[in-house]
């Protein structure tokens, strides 16, 4: 994991962020990390993140924010995601995320992206507790991969 706090390069706050940014938030909220193909559909990606969330017993409500690598900024499988939950984007450059340890690394994105891991190394930039360590959709092939991470320090968005 980083030892200092990463600048992130890139957030984009969605229509409905600003309406959920004025409801009360758990006290440590939820950072989904999703690493995807390019052309990835929005349902693949937000069926794969409800499923990930469901199954871990935990709320949508409380996602703060979905995170990638700053390639994938504009993807819009992942902007349409964001939308319909209501939070930001925020980026991470691929050698952020190359230094933060993950329990489950892989090639594949390493050969595409530069980085060992997207979907919990993005979820896991900031620190905080990995609750659903990576998972790929169920789509053939799937093109989306998640991460859950619970944000352990305070404050809004912590």
């Amino acid at each position: 994991m980083l030892s200092d706090q990463p600048a992130f390069t890139h957030v984009r706050r969605t229509p409905d962020a600003d309406r959920l940014a004025r409801l009360p938030e758990e006290p440590r909220p939820l950072v989904v990390g999703v690493g995807a193909s390019r052309g990835v559909p929005v349902d693949e990606v937000l069926g794969l993140v409800e499923a990930a969330l469901r199954d871990a017993g935990l709320s949508a409500r409380s996602v703060v924010e979905l995170a990638t690598v700053d390639t994938k900024a504009a993807e819009p499988g992942i902007l349409g995601a964001a939308e319909r939950l209501g939070v930001p984007v925020v980026t991470y450059s691929a050698g952020e995320l190359a230094r933060v340890d993950v329990p489950n690394p892989s090639a594949a994105p390493l050969a595409a992206v530069g980085t060992p891991s997207v979907a919990e190394a993005a979820a896991l930039a900031r620190g905080g507790e990995l609750l659903v360590p990576k998972r790929t959709s169920s789509a053939h092939p799937a093109r989306a991969t998640c991460a859950v991470v619970r944000r352990t320090g305070g404050g809004p968005g912590a």
